[in-house]
């Protein structure tokens, strides 16, 4: 690990002010992602600034929803009450991911900018365009099981790993951050950014730009919803293939749906085409296929990731059955 200075933020300015003018400044919250790679020396700060001072771990009710305060852990936001109520998809995708000892530390704000599980990323033994842009991307013609199925580029196929981003896209989450030019309320859809020319740029924040609260709206369909995650093995594994579904049905019919997929993408993966073909349409098996089918269409597999195709489908399906069958 490089040799790196450390300072504790009082307030959001105060880190912002401290991490903004220094382009090799990052902040620390809990660490569970950050030090693993500064460890492997992919990531390399020259100055942490570590954010668990600030008062920003707080679940409360809004008036159109919930916040969550950036800092607020995993586990906490897992067992609380409002979310298992209102958002069981949320609680559900939190407990599926990690260990119990890392969702304790793992904070809201650094689950969504957690960076991807490829194996060509984290070894610096082998290049990599998220590391050095233009180095190029091994994983494409490489060992690629993990990697995306939907969402790459000729220079990254590299997938997000996070089951609580997938969950909050289904659920219309915003970001709210602080950074040198103010305020911002970002869409999570519209956080993470597809690799394209440049993987090295993951979301849409700006240099020293600070998470400080993810926003949940209220919604017809958020209390009627599920994840499910399929791996090699029941616990700390990241996914093969994930869906956050979310279904309003009345009388049968689907008057609205949420979709969203992980491990087959390269961001949190909202499945808008398949969302379209639930709408309006019975809650049943046909309606389903016809969902899963809309869902996949486009994904370009590589040699060893084939079977990420029918494996997102039949997650989906099952994912949609067990939300259509609930009281």
């Amino acid at each position: 690990m490089q040799p790196f200075s450390y300072k504790k933020a009082g307030q959001a300015n105060d880190a912002v002010t401290s991490v903004v003018p220094d382009a090799q400044a990052s902040y620390l919250a809990g660490g569970t992602s950050l030090i693993d790679l500064m460890k492997l020396n992919v990531q390399t700060p020259q100055q942490l600034v570590d954010i668990n001072p600030l008062p920003l771990s707080k679940i409360e009710m809004q008036a159109n929803g919930v916040r969550i305060g950036a800092m607020a852990r995993n586990s906490d936001v897992a067992y609380n009450a409002l979310i298992r109520e209102r958002y069981p998809v949320l609680s559900e995708a939190l407990l599926s991911g990690a260990s119990p000892q890392l969702r304790n530390m793992a904070s809201v704000g650094g689950n969504l900018l957690q960076r991807t599980r490829c194996y060509y990323f984290r070894d610096t033994a082998f290049p990599c365009n998220k590391r050095l842009p233009g180095s190029g991307c091994p994983a494409i013609e490489g060992y690629n099981r993990i990697h995306a199925i939907l969402g790459g580029s000729d220079r990254c196929i590299a997938t997000h790993p996070s089951d609580m981003a997938v969950a909050m896209v289904a659920l219309d989450a915003v970001v709210q951050t602080q950074g040198p030019n103010g305020t911002r309320s970002i869409p999570l859809v519209d956080f993470h950014l597809l690799p394209g020319n440049t993987p090295e740029r993951e979301t849409v924040l700006q240099h020293g730009e600070l998470i400080v609260a993810v926003d949940l709206p209220t919604s017809p369909f958020a209390k009627r919803s599920h994840y499910l995650k399929v791996r090699d093995r029941a616990s700390y594994a990241f996914a093969m293939a994930s869906v956050a579904a979310a279904l309003d049905i009345q009388n049968g019919i689907i008057r609205g749906a949420r979709l969203a997929m992980g491990g087959v993408g390269t961001k949190p993966w909202r499945a808008y085409e398949a969302e379209k073909l639930l709408v309006n349409q019975p809650a049943n098996s046909a309606t389903f296929q016809a969902a899963a089918n809309a869902a996949v269409t486009g994904a370009k597999p590589q040699k060893y990731n084939e079977f990420k195709v029918e494996l997102a489908k039949r997650t989906i399906i099952r994912a949609l059955t067990t939300v259509g069958e609930m009281a």
